[in-house]
């Protein structure tokens, strides 16, 4: 997979705080269940750190991994901050919401971009307990 310069103009998705192109695309490209566009905005030995799983490391990695834990999601980003690192390096945060087939939950998205723009990582991180999972699986079955 190669990885497309992006511009803004590209993006259909509007993120309060948050410009980078590659960041927008992610999420619209993840609700669009195009998993393979969302895999070849990273780097080719981008990382995606998932909760509850091993770091996944490449495209095709995060393409497969995406295509069997992603459909039915609906992503719902928020807002976000983005900060330039001391390498050149960007580092966005964004909050929102995820809707999984049962329940919604909290959720926060951190990317580190390269200087051109590719995504390096995107770590995904619950904002519920345990509990709170175990509670939302409960009343899920009922």
């Amino acid at each position: 997979m190669q990885t497309k310069t992006l511009t803004r103009a590209d993006c259909l998705l509007q993120i309060e705080g948050i410009t980078e192109p590659q960041v927008l695309r992610y999420f619209e490209t993840l609700n669009a269940g195009d998993f393979q566009e969302t895999a070849a905005l990273f780097a080719e030995d981008g990382i995606l750190e998932a909760p509850f799983e091993d770091h996944l490391h490449g495209q095709e990695a995060i393409a497969n991994y995406l295509e069997a834990e992603a459909r039915g999601m609906r992503l719902k980003p928020l807002e976000g901050v983005g900060q330039t690192l001391e390498n050149g390096r960007r580092q966005i945060r964004v909050m929102g919401k995820v809707r999984t087939p049962l329940f919604w939950v909290n959720v926060a998205w951190q990317f580190i971009l390269h200087p051109g723009g590719e995504i390096a990582v995107v770590t995904v991180k619950l904002l519920a307990s345990l509990q709170e999972l175990f509670n939302l699986q409960n009343k899920s079955d009922h």
